[in-house]
């Protein structure tokens, strides 16, 4: 049994797996509160389901970008099963397991994020030949950045604000597709599916050096003016649309 671990943002969850296919899982709204629900959460769902920590296998994590706090939390507590129990870790970009659903539709596959200070984080990716593969990691960049980079029709997914969706449709028009606020819902069971892919190919990471995605380093140790250029975001990525 594998067991799922995301709480990169506003938005957190759970899963827990047979070799990548869900067995039970539950994604709630968490706010700030990552530190005193997540392994509450994780106990409740073991319960309901019938098994006991011990039994997992394998810990796959969600790594960000996203909230700071949220983010170190949920590394933090797969770290800890997988040195306690001696399984495998396996981290996942949370812009792939919002893009991995829209695979299927054989088209770039763009996951936003609002990254404040009119900046947006977001990663392409694409099925083709049956390989899922990552077109252009995660980075920084603006809305006319972004319309720049999409050089065809491209589905656009992730937590995206209604009102950076107004803006994304009103800049970008016909050239790109925005499922529904249900659909782009970030699931800790696309995590299991993309975490036992990359286990599969022997792709487990050190828990001792795996690190989180940030797009800026924390306000609280970095001079502001040093912030610049810096692969870090603290507390929340975006300044008008939800925490990240």
């Amino acid at each position: 049994m594998e067991l799922s671990i995301d709480t990169s943002t506003e938005i957190a969850g759970i899963a827990l797996s047979e070799q990548g296919h869900p067995l039970a899982e539950v994604t709630w709204t968490v706010g700030m509160n990552h530190t005193t629900q997540l392994m509450p959460g994780v106990e409740r769902l073991l319960h309901i389901s019938g098994r006991q920590l011990s039994d997992t296998t394998a810990v796959f994590v969600a790594l960000g970008p996203g909230s700071f706090a949220g983010i170190r939390v949920a590394l933090s507590a797969a770290k800890g099963i997988s040195f306690s129990l001696s399984i495998p870790l396996v981290g996942v970009s949370a812009l792939e397991v919002e893009a991995f659903p829209f695979a299927s539709t054989g088209l770039p596959v763009c996951a936003v994020h609002e990254a404040g200070r009119a900046e947006l984080a977001v990663a392409t990716y694409r099925q083709s030949d049956g390989e899922w593969r990552c077109l252009r990691p995660a980075h920084l960049t603006s809305l006319d950045g972004l319309g720049a980079e999409l050089v065809e029709k491209s589905v656009l997914c992730g937590e995206i604000s209604g009102e950076l969706e107004d803006a994304l449709r009103k800049s970008l028009g016909d050239l790109v597709l925005i499922p529904p606020a249900a659909s782009r819902l970030r699931r800790a069971g696309n995590l299991a599916a993309l975490g036992w892919a990359r286990l599969l190919r022997g792709e487990k990471d050190d828990p001792a050096t795996l690190q989180p995605i940030y797009m800026r380093r924390p306000h609280i140790t970095v001079p502001k003016h040093e912030h610049q250029g810096y692969n870090d975001q603290p507390g929340r990525v975006a300044g008008a649309g939800p925490a990240q």
